[in-house]
């Protein structure tokens, strides 16, 4: 799963090293107490669906199924 937080970073030459770090670290904490909830996870497919769906792949390969 790819990293999609933004990478925070102050570029004020009046703000000292403390003061930077807290207002990034207040930012961040603010994106993860406001992230929506992750996806429920899935449940596995039925074995018989999987079953029935690759049967009915290979049934017959040379249809036209736009005919």
């Amino acid at each position: 799963m790819p990293n999609r937080r933004a990478r925070l970073e102050i570029v004020a030459p009046s703000a000292s090293p403390e003061e930077a770090a807290a207002v990034v670290a207040a930012v961040e904490r603010f994106l993860r107490d406001t992230a929506p909830p992750p996806a429920p996870v899935r449940p596995p497919p039925n074995p018989w669906v999987q079953a029935a769906r690759r049967e009915a792949v290979d049934r017959l390969p040379d249809a036209n199924p736009w005919a």
